[in-house]
């Protein structure tokens, strides 16, 4: 029998004061995929053990893309000369 998102709030609840925080770790996985959309079959059959939150900071400033990587024959293009930057050409 499915067990509704109640149900399992409980079960959680219950898991975490009896100090089984794996489990309350399982049923709180198991509760945001049937919140993202599975149904309950497939979210008691997940393995969660893999996800993990995302770390800030990790992936850019406050985005989660992925800094871009320049290709690899790339090279920086030339600094300019300090002694003629600002300098107008008369």
């Amino acid at each position: 029998m499915d067990k509704t998102i109640d149900d399992l709030q409980r079960d959680m609840e219950a898991a975490a004061s009896a100090l089984d925080f794996e489990e309350a770790r399982r049923i709180r996985d198991r509760i945001n995929l049937i919140r993202g959309g599975a149904d309950a079959a497939d979210a008691a059959q997940a393995d969660t053990s893999g996800l993990v939150r995302q770390r800030s900071g990790a992936m850019g400033l406050g985005s989660s893309r992925q800094r871009p990587l320049p290709p690899p024959d790339w090279k920086p293009p030339p600094k300019p000369d300090p002694m003629t930057s600002g300098r107008k050409r008369k």
